[in-house]
């Protein structure tokens, strides 16, 4: 067949119109322009092609329209023109924004914003069953309060039983006199009661699967990281693994653990993580608490930067704030500043970034610099850990507990009025049990040790 006669069965790029609005009352990390790149390349990581962008500085948003009743015509007319299939604002649209902008536009031109794009894109990437009910419960509750009586009633979109008998979650026919626009949101909410319970189970079996590797005393170091930093690439070069890699942003969400030897011989897990982004949707946050927590027990977090980024110190200092988000902004961290085998001067471009201390070049994609990565993360694995001999009542049953599940107990005992525990805990958690230690640790001077 000659290449005249090769016919293109693929379905054509829906075409978007990207609108961004630089807040004078608000200061993001990126600036609007680096933002609207970013947006771009979330829209195309969605298979839609963007054909144009919108920009306006506000004050605030418009109470109504979030842009302004002139930029609202000029988005509908220039989408026109670019035979735009939707228009994507890179900020986060309040339910009633979304409402106006729908009717404004009309039915033609659909209205999304950056946090449906992102939720869009998780929804694609999802591949366990973990992921998918994470991302399904985010998009129902990004979803409940933007219902409308224009919305295709869910009893179809789950294709349950035909009509709108079936449903979601086992919910039945309507009851008498309810509106269509009742029994969906009476469907979310039961989906949604349903997704929480399935992910209290995997969170409850994560936390089992934490304890038992506990016992065992096998630090754990999580990687984070923007997305598309190349912490897949770095887990696939430290644990000879082949976890799935693309240069793409989000192309792996499920968090996947790998042994690892340090140069010392003691073996440690490697966890990869889901990337941040600059706004991460809430929803997301709260969805993936399960796997986040990975990074809030972890001994020892390694930050992996992509060096070649323009916007390089803006995306760590993103990951650092999401950090301290989700209660992981005191854990020990190293910063690993990869892909410099794509830098002609790799010292400048470090030196640059010297507002992150202990940091350490690498490539993942070569091997360059992962010795002394190794070796950093065993002397701060060595540094993080103290033996504590504490005597802890038995109404401070909280720090029994926090010693239980974030340290390593080596001897316990109990008496009338307490727990007397000794054993490893993580420096950060060091003041909690200051109260509490024996004349054991003033003799000890409570000395770091190597488990």
């Amino acid at each position: 067949m000659s290449k005249s006669q090769i016919i293109n069965t693929q379905a054509p790029r829906e075409k978007a119109l990207l609108v961004g609005v630089n807040l004078s009352t608000h200061a993001d990390l990126l600036s609007l322009a680096d933002s609207l790149e970013e947006l771009a390349l979330l829209a195309d990581t969605a298979g839609v092609e963007v054909v144009g962008e919108v920009t306006q500085n506000l004050d605030r948003p418009h109470s109504k329209t979030f842009i302004g009743s002139g930029k609202v015509e000029e988005v509908k007319s220039l989408a026109g023109e670019l035979e735009a299939d939707m228009v994507i604002f890179d900020n986060e649209l309040s339910p009633r924004h979304q409402r106006e902008l729908e009717a404004a536009f009309g039915d033609d031109l659909r209205v999304i914003d950056r946090t449906a794009l992102i939720l869009d894109i998780f929804a694609l990437h999802a591949q366990t069953s973990e992921g998918s009910l994470q991302v399904e419960l985010a998009q129902y509750e990004y979803r409940l309060p933007r219902l409308t009586r224009a919305w295709t009633h869910l009893a179809r979109q789950a294709g349950g039983g035909g009509g709108r008998a079936g449903g979601v979650g086992g919910v039945g026919l309507r009851g008498p006199g309810e509106t269509q626009l009742e029994v969906d949101r009476r469907l979310i909410t039961t989906r949604i009661e349903f997704l929480k319970n399935e992910l209290e189970k995997v969170r409850a079996h994560r936390m089992r699967h934490r304890d038992r590797r506990k016992k065992t005393r096998i630090p754990v170091i999580a990687l984070v990281g923007y997305t598309n930093a190349g912490k897949s690439t770095l887990l696939n070069r430290l644990a000879r693994a082949d976890v799935y890699v693309a240069d793409q942003l989000f192309a792996t969400l499920d968090p996947t653990t790998r042994r690892v030897d340090l140069p010392g011989g003691q073996t440690v897990l490697i966890t990869d993580t889901v990337g941040f982004i600059q706004k991460l949707p809430t929803e997301l946050v709260a969805a993936f608490r399960a796997t986040l927590e990975e990074i809030a027990e972890a001994d020892v977090l390694l930050h992996v930067v992509d060096i070649t980024h323009i916007n390089a110190s803006a995306q760590a200092r993103s990951v650092q704030e999401t950090l301290v988000d989700i209660d992981a902004g005191d854990i020990p961290i190293i910063t690993a500043f990869n892909k410099i085998d794509r830098l002609k001067d790799p010292e400048s471009a470090i030196a640059a970034l010297d507002e992150f201390p202990n940091t350490y070049p690498i490539s993942a994609k070569t091997g360059q610099g992962i010795e002394e990565l190794l070796e950093a993360i065993e002397k701060e694995l060595f540094e993080s850990y103290l033996e504590l001999d504490v005597r802890i009542p038995f109404s401070e049953g909280q720090l029994i507990s926090m010693f239980h599940e974030s340290g390593q107990v080596i001897e316990v005992t109990h008496g009338e009025n307490g727990a007397h525990i000794k054993g490893l805990i993580p420096r950060r958690l060091l003041f909690n049990f200051e109260p509490y230690l024996t004349s054991q640790n003033e003799t000890d001077e409570t000395e770091s040790v190597e488990f």
